[in-house]
C-alpha cells in the first residue's frame, strides 16, 4: 500500500511538469504559419534532408489515400511561436512541395519537389505543386485543394511545462528510432534548449587538428560522430563514469548537466581541447588512433585508442614540457597498444561498458611523467 501511495505521489507530481493539448490543422493552415513565420524549423537540425525523394513523395501518397499519420510534436514559447520538436521531416517535405524552402546556410537547398511514382500511385510521376514551365505536370486543382483541407493532428507542449519538458520528450520520440542516431538527437536537444551549448560542440568538432587524427568516413560525420567523439573526449576527461549505466545514458547525463550547468567552464575545457588535438595532429596526424604493431601504425580509426590516447594526453597536458617531451609522449602512444591493461580491455568482444572504467584510469596514469 506504502509503494502504491508513492507512486500516485511521484505520478501527480511529474504530471504537472508535461503540459500539452492536441489541435487538428489543415495543410493549408500549417503552411500559412510557416510563411508568417509562426512555426519555426531551426536549420541546425542535421537531420533536416535525411528523407529521400521516394520518402516524401510516399508521405504525399499517404494524404491523398488518407492513410493515417503520425501526430506533429510542437514546443509553444512564450511568444507563441511553435518550435517542432518531432515531425522536421513531414512538415519540411510539405513545405518543399507546397512553398518555397528559405536558403539556410549549413544546408543545400534541394529546390522544389518533383514527386516520383509511389506504389498505389504510379501517375505521381514528375508532377510539382505549380507549373514553372512546359515541361512541367502541375497537381490538379482538385488535388491541391484535397491536400490543403487535409488535417495533421499537433501535439502542442505548453510553454508553462517543466524546464525539461522539451527535452524528455524529443529524447522519448526518437531514441532508438531508425532515422536518428542518438548523438543527432543530443544535438537537437541541445539546440532547443540551450542552442550556445550546441555551438561551442559544434565548434570543437570542427577543429581542424581533430579532423585530421580521426580520419572519419563521410557516412560517419554525416551520422554526427564527430560530435559524439568531441562529447565522448570531454566526458571522460572531466567527469566520472560509472558501469552501471550504458555508455548512451552516461552521455545523455553529461549533456543535460552541462545544459543545467551556469558556470560551466567552456572556454577553459575549449583551450585543453583544441591544445591537446593540435599536439597529438604534430606528433602522429591521421595515425594517432589506429593500431601499432610495432614497427607501423595500421588499420582504421579505434574508439579505443581515442578514449584512451586523447584522455591520457588532456589529462596531463599541463605538466609537459613542451616540446621537449614530445618524444616522450610519441613513445607512450606506441607503447600504449602492448600494456597489458589496454590489450585486456580493447581486444575482440569487449565493450565499452566493460572497457572504459579499466582503460581510462590507466591511460590517465600511464601518459603522466
Amino acid at each position: 500500500m506504502e509503494t502504491e501511495n508513492i507512486l500516485q505521489k511521484e505520478i501527480a507530481e511529474k504530471r504537472t511538469e508535461f503540459k500539452s493539448e492536441s489541435y487538428p490543422m489543415s495543410i493549408g493552415e500549417l503552411i500559412n504559419l510557416y510563411e508568417k513565420g509562426e512555426i519555426m524549423i531551426n536549420p541546425d537540425f542535421q537531420r533536416y534532408f535525411r528523407w529521400t525523394d521516394t520518402q516524401k513523395s510516399r508521405l504525399i501518397e499517404s494524404i491523398l489515400l488518407g492513410i493515417p499519420i503520425p501526430s506533429i510534436f510542437v514546443f509553444q514559447r512564450e511568444d507563441g511561436i511553435w518550435e517542432v520538436v518531432d515531425g522536421l521531416q513531414r512538415i519540411s517535405t510539405l513545405i518543399q512541395f507546397m512553398s518555397e524552402l528559405p536558403k539556410l546556410e549549413d544546408i543545400p537547398n534541394k529546390g522544389r519537389l518533383k514527386l516520383q511514382a509511389t506504389k498505389y500511385l504510379p501517375s505521381l510521376e514528375g508532377i510539382v505543386w505549380e507549373a514553372k514551365s512546359a515541361e512541367d505536370i502541375e497537381m490538379p486543382t482538385p488535388l491541391k485543394l484535397f491536400i490543403k483541407r487535409a488535417k495533421l493532428n499537433f501535439s502542442i507542449i505548453l510553454s508553462d511545462s517543466g524546464k525539461n519538458a522539451k527535452f524528455d520528450i524529443f529524447q522519448r520520440l526518437n531514441t532508438g528510432g531508425t532515422y536518428a542516431s542518438d548523438q543527432e538527437v543530443r544535438n537537437s536537444v541541445m539546440i532547443m534548449v540551450n542552442k550556445p551549448t550546441f555551438l561551442w560542440f559544434k565548434k570543437l568538432a570542427s577543429n581542424p587538428h581533430f579532423l585530421e587524427t580521426i580520419s572519419l568516413s563521410d557516412r560517419l560525420a554525416d551520422e554526427q560522430y564527430p560530435m559524439e567523439l568531441v562529447l565522448r573526449h570531454i566526458a571522460l576527461t572531466h567527469f566520472e563514469y560509472s558501469h552501471k549505466k550504458e555508455l548512451s545514458d552516461y552521455f545523455d547525463d553529461i549533456i543535460e548537466i552541462i545544459l543545467a550547468d551556469q558556470s560551466f567552464p567552456y572556454d577553459k575545457y575549449e583551450k585543453l581541447f583544441n591544445q591537446t588535438f593540435e599536439l597529438l595532429n604534430e606528433l602522429e596526424g591521421e595515425n594517432v588512433f589506429k593500431r601499432y604493431d610495432g614497427s607501423s601504425f595500421k588499420g582504421k580509426f579505434l574508439e579505443s585508442s581515442f578514449e584512451a590516447i586523447s584522455v591520457g594526453v588532456a589529462t596531463n597536458y599541463s605538466s609537459y614540457d613542451l616540446p621537449n617531451d614530445h618524444n616522450f609522449i610519441k613513445e607512450k602512444i606506441k607503447k600504449i597498444h602492448t600494456e597489458e591493461q589496454f590489450r585486456k580491455y580493447t581486444g575482440s568482444g569487449s565493450n565499452a561498458r566493460t572497457r572504459i572504467p579499466k582503460v581510462v584510469p590507466f591511460a590517465k596514469e600511464f601518459f603522466s611523467k
